[in-house]
């Protein structure tokens, strides 16, 4: 069956009928999004920012362009913050050293090991974002998802930095297109 994944608001009430999208929940919310609802006069938002045909005509290759539009949608947009904030939670409490994690998020997302380089400049990055959300723990709190008022603030720090790692990583070409 299809998944509504989270979208930005307003997207479909420009579509005939004004449709109301209700985002998934539970597992469902995280299934690929080749399972994702799909109405013609309301696509999901993400699908026509990334070249997605309209599913009108069958397409034996796709369009490859490579847009600003793009990065920002990676950066910003409410289905992928959402993913990072869930890998970002995962992680920051999984057993283990940071290289561990770090192998691990890249088994999961890139279904490969870090070689040496990454894991490097990975460590490098997990070490800036703790300091920078040490420093701002109430930024740290809104970029990690928490709304839990009482979560000790290493707490915060360490989520908030797993959660901006994961999303560098789902960033990468090498995520997003299948060679």
């Amino acid at each position: 069956p299809p998944v509504r994944p989270p979208q930005p608001a307003g997207v479909t009430e420009a579509a005939y009928g004004r449709p109301k999208w209700n985002a998934s929940s539970g597992a469902d919310r995280y299934r690929r999004s080749l399972y994702t609802f799909s109405k013609r006069t309301a696509p999901f938002a993400m699908f026509a920012t990334f070249d997605a045909p309209s599913g009108e005509a069958c397409i034996a290759r796709r369009n490859r362009s490579n847009s600003p539009l793009q990065a920002l949608t990676l950066l910003n947009d409410v289905m992928l913050m959402d993913i990072a904030q869930q890998s970002g939670q995962r992680l920051a409490t999984t057993s283990g050293d940071d290289a561990e994690r770090i192998a691990q998020l890249f088994r999961r997302t890139l279904v490969r090991t870090p070689a040496a380089e990454e894991l490097a400049l990975c460590r490098q990055y997990l070490d800036q974002q703790r300091l920078q959300f040490a420093r701002r723990i109430t930024a740290a709190r809104q970029f990690a998802g928490l709304v839990e008022e009482d979560s000790p603030e290493e707490k915060i720090v360490e989520r908030a930095a797993w959660t901006a790692l994961s999303r560098s990583v789902f960033g990468l070409d090498e995520t997003l297109t299948r060679e």
